[in-house]
Formats: C-alpha cells, sequence, structure tokens
C-alpha cells in the first residue's frame, strides 16, 4: 500500500531518488566494509592486474610476445571494459540473494516504501565504482607496460562518454532481469550470474571477432547490445584498431549508437515486464523470503 502511494504521489520522484541514494550508500558499506580501508584498496588494485595477467600470459604464450599486433589492443579493450558486465550485471542480481540467503533481510527491505527496482539500480552502485576501478588499473597497465595503442589525443571523447553512459544503463537493465528471475530461484542460484556473464564473454567478442564463432551462435552475438558497446568502446579509444577487424565495420559509429540505443530500450522494456511478472509470482507462490539454509 505504502508502495503504491509512493507511485502515485507528488512526491514520487523524490522517493525513487530516495530508494536509489539509501540502497547505494548501503551496497557500498556492503562492499567496502568487510576490511579496512587499506585493505580494500590493496584488494581493488591486485584483482583486475590478477585478472588480466592470465590473459597476458596466454596471448604472450601463443603469439610470442606480439603486443604490438592490432589484436592484442582489440583484445585487451575488450577484455578490460567487460570488467563491467560481471560486476554491474551480476553485481544487481546478487543483491537478491544477499540480502535473501545472508542478510536475510528481503522481506523487510521488500515491505518498505522503497521502489524495490530502484533499490537494485542503487545496490549496483558500488559494484560500478569497484569495477570503474579495476578497468582504470587494467587500461593504465596496458598503457604503461604492454605497449597498449591508445592515444589520449586522439580518443574520441564525446562518443566514448556517450558509448559508457547508455552502456552501463543497458547492463543495469540486463542486472534487473536476472535479479527478476533470482526472486523465483530458491535454489543453486549462487553461480547463475557468473554463467551468464560467462556465457556473454563467448558470444559478445568480447576477447575476438564474431566471425571465429560457428553461424548459430554468432548470430546470437549480433543480437546482444553488449556487443555494439564494446566496439563503440574500442572505436573511440582506439579507432583504427577497431577498424581493422571486419564483425561490425561495415557499420558506422551512428549506427552502431542507434543500434545500441534501440537494443537497450528493447531490454529496458523486456526488464519491466520480467520484474513485474516475476514479483507477481514470486508474492503467489510465498518465495520473497524463502531461503536455502545453504
Amino acid at each position: 500500500m505504502n508502495l503504491q502511494k509512493a507511485r502515485h504521489s507528488p512526491h514520487a520522484i523524490s522517493a525513487l531518488w530516495r530508494s536509489f541514494r539509501l540502497s547505494s550508500w548501503l551496497g557500498w558499506q556492503i562492499e567496502s566494509n568487510w576490511a579496512d580501508p587499506f585493505l580494500f584498496a590493496i584488494y581493488s588494485l591486485i584483482k583486475p592486474l590478477a585478472s588480466v595477467m592470465i590473459l597476458v600470459v596466454m596471448y604472450s604464450i601463443i603469439t610470442d610476445g606480439d603486443y604490438a599486433s592490432p589484436m592484442f589492443t582489440y583484445i585487451y579493450v575488450g577484455n578490460a571494459f567487460f570488467i563491467y558486465v560481471g560486476q554491474v550485471m551480476t553485481g544487481i542480481s546478487w543483491a537478491v540473494i544477499d540480502d535473501r540467503e545472508h542478510y536475510k533481510t528481503l522481506k523487510y527491505i521488500y515491505l518498505t516504501p522503497l521502489h524495490f527496482p530502484t533499490y537494485l539500480m542503487g545496490r549496483g552502485v558500488a559494484k560500478f565504482l569497484v569495477a570503474s576501478i579495476s578497468v582504470a588499473v587494467t587500461l593504465i597497465v596496458g598503457f604503461l607496460f604492454l605497449d597498449l595503442q591508445i592515444v589520449l589525443t586522439a580518443v574520441n571523447w564525446p562518443l566514448f562518454i556517450a558509448s559508457l553512459v547508455i552502456g552501463i544503463y543497458m547492463l543495469a537493465m540486463l542486472g534487473l532481469i536476472l535479479a527478476s528471475v533470482m526472486l523465483l530461484v530458491a535454489h543453486h542460484a549462487f553461480g547463475v550470474g557468473d554463467a551468464v556473464a560467462g556465457a556473454l564473454y563467448l558470444l559478445c567478442g568480447a576477447i575476438f571477432p564474431l566471425e571465429v564463432l560457428p553461424p548459430f551462435l554468432r548470430w546470437i552475438g549480433y543480437l546482444l547490445p553488449i556487443t555494439y558497446w564494446l566496439e563503440l568502446i574500442r572505436r573511440s579509444l582506439v579507432g583504427t584498431v577497431a577498424g581493422a577487424f571486419p564483425t561490425l565495420q561495415s557499420l558506422s559509429d551512428t549506427q552502431l549508437l542507434g543500434i545500441l540505443l534501440g537494443l537497450t530500450v528493447v531490454f529496458s522494456v523486456v526488464s519491466a515486464v520480467t520484474y513485474k511478472r516475476c514479483e507477481h509470482v514470486a508474492r503467489e507462490r510465498g518465495l520473497i523470503d524463502v531461503v536455502t539454509n545453504y
């Protein structure tokens, strides 16, 4: 009842902002409060470096250390920004599991006047901040030590900022879809987000062009907004390198941006419909406060 009043009152925008602001603060407290600030800072720096070093070692073995190749920059930039996919999308969906399974507070949060989808978006802010640190550290290391072909004066900053903002919102919508499904999954839901992120890593051209995939998988990649988002990020940072690969070479920056916007709108609608349906089913089946006790 309180939620319905908040949605239709003149102060609805203020209520949504309050939901987002408080959940963002809560998410950061949960994300960073497990260790002292110095240890958390070390963790935030070492984790992305350890991850990227695995990729670098694999690439070095296969190509005999040919870091000057455009392929390395293509792979490195895609891998760096894919960090946002794992953190933002999975982080938003994980909030359902965290509150329901770990803290056992989901039912209490759900009964407050907070707008629950907005609450989930806010919980993803902390993951976005941590991911931004990881992406920045990864790019700096690549620029300083691995001959990453990024020329700061040649970066298309307007395209980069626009692509990044649209992409983060798009990932949030994908996260909301996953979070909606999590409301219905009472058992063995811990690995769903990581499994989806792993599949997307293969299908969206994060580390190799889609041409290397079988045709039946390649078309899935063309339907994913992340594919066009990563291409725009690459073009804005290293345009000549990204243009050397055939996947989306026939499309202009404007066309890619239009496709990304269109798919973002589509997935926004899908997320709203999915959440409404899953929430209704979860209410009917009494799954809001069901825990696995694992």
